[in-house]
């Protein structure tokens, strides 16, 4: 099959695999038209521009897909999981949590108001999201998302009830919006070894004692204030106490301009006894990152690992949550992650499910054609019979001596 068949060919099943969720054939068939469209060359792909490209009159259609259609996005959220778990899942996988921002113009959108963005790196009028993404040598997808909502929405009625904000919605932090995810991503089928993410959530202890009950690794970034239990006292001042031969040289994988070379010291924690009062199988760590370039320029990790957990696997899982950031770029840039003009509350989460779905896809065909390429380049193994075939007949071959630069000629 060539790419353009596989391409069609998945998408295809991605179609049937949520179909079931739209319960009339006129919503099926826009939300294949929706997410086409999200894969499309669109320069914007706002409800105009994606009407146009699908051959519609007008908007109208995609925006009852968004805000007045029954159907429930969670639910399509459980089926992309299940999606990314079959296409990119791994034993060893890992769970990521972040967010990102959304610029927005006005007051009405749903979550809006004056916030601090890492997208834009200051204070701006903006949606804050956070998400959760699955990573594995496979390929990486976003399989969860929360739309962050401050105090001055959850305090005001009104306000959320024009939002069409449900009236269960109280407010939340981002930590425990994670913890949800996370909770959510443990019971689904992805298979997840470890989670990992940055100091605003590595400092939820409430979320770290989640991950122990449930047996799964992680290494998150905490502040250099972070508390530790015991003769310890912070974790900026357990480093600096580290001798110069603690310090080892590792990459934690490669960026855009190559392998992201640090200097790393780790030290385990004392032992801890499970929850049940058996022997231990996981321990405690704090793990440090120095730039090469500015040695005074540290980042700080706790970890909790399984027992013969190498430095080496710490380092390759703190450098995995940049993973989430690439598929932030991916999504907004081939997927119009960010390029709605929803304001209620429900059609932001249909729009950045379908857009998650669509970069999932794309995620999963990467990975496929991967696996394919590696199949058709990779030489055959070579046989352990002494009997090889020419000409349609069988031969007997004398192996060579273990040094004998060519094979002996036959006898």
């Amino acid at each position: 099959m060539d790419e353009a068949g596989l391409w069609a060919e998945e998408l295809e099943s991605v179609f049937a695999r949520v179909a079931s969720r739209f319960s009339r054939v006129d919503l099926r068939w826009r939300m294949r038209d929706y997410l086409r469209g999200l894969l499309a060359p669109v320069e914007r792909k706002n409800g105009w521009q994606l009407a146009e490209y699908a051959g519609h009159r007008g908007p109208a259609g995609f925006q009852h897909l968004l805000n007045g259609a029954s159907w429930d996005a969670d639910a399509v959220r459980d089926d992309l999981q299940q999606y990314v778990a079959e296409r990119l899942g791994t034993p060893e996988g890992v769970l990521i949590i972040d967010d990102t921002g959304f610029l927005k113009k006005g007051t009405t959108s749903a979550g809006v108001q004056r916030q601090y963005s890492g997208t834009a790196g200051r204070t701006e009028n903006c949606q804050i999201g956070v998400f959760a993404a699955y990573a594995s040598s496979r390929g990486r997808a976003l399989v969860d998302r929360e739309l962050y909502l401050p105090k001055s929405w959850t305090g005001d009625t009104d306000r959320c009830g024009a939002a069409k904000v449900p009236v269960s919605r109280g407010f939340a932090t981002k930590g425990e919006l994670a913890r949800a995810m996370i909770l959510r991503a443990l019971a689904s089928p992805l298979p997840i070894a470890w989670v990992t993410g940055d100091c605003a959530y590595g400092q939820e202890w409430r979320m770290r004692r989640t991950l122990e009950e449930a047996g799964v690794g992680y290494v998150l970034a905490v502040p250099k204030s972070q508390h530790l239990h015991g003769p310890f006292s912070r974790i900026d001042r357990a480093i600096a106490d580290a001798p110069d031969e603690a310090w080892e040289r590792h990459s934690c994988g490669d960026g855009a301009k190559g392998p992201r070379v640090y200097d790393w010291a780790a030290a385990r924690l004392p032992t801890i006894w499970d929850f049940d009062g058996d022997r231990p199988t996981h321990q405690r760590w704090v793990l440090a990152r120095r730039s090469l370039t500015r040695p005074d320029e540290l980042a700080y990790f706790l970890a909790y690992a399984p027992n013969g957990t190498s430095v080496e696997d710490l380092v390759r899982i703190a450098g995995s949550r940049w993973a989430i950031e690439e598929a932030f770029q991916a999504a907004k840039n081939e997927c119009g992650l960010d390029q709605y003009e929803v304001r209620r509350y429900p059609g932001w989460y249909r729009h950045i499910t379908l857009a998650m779905l669509a970069h999932a896809f794309l995620a999963a065909v990467a990975a496929q054609v991967t696996e394919r390429g590696a199949a058709e380049t990779t030489p055959p193994a070579p046989s352990a019979s002494p009997w090889q075939k020419s000409a349609g007949s069988w031969k007997l071959c004398c192996p060579a001596p273990p040094h004998a630069p060519e094979r002996l000629p036959m006898p």
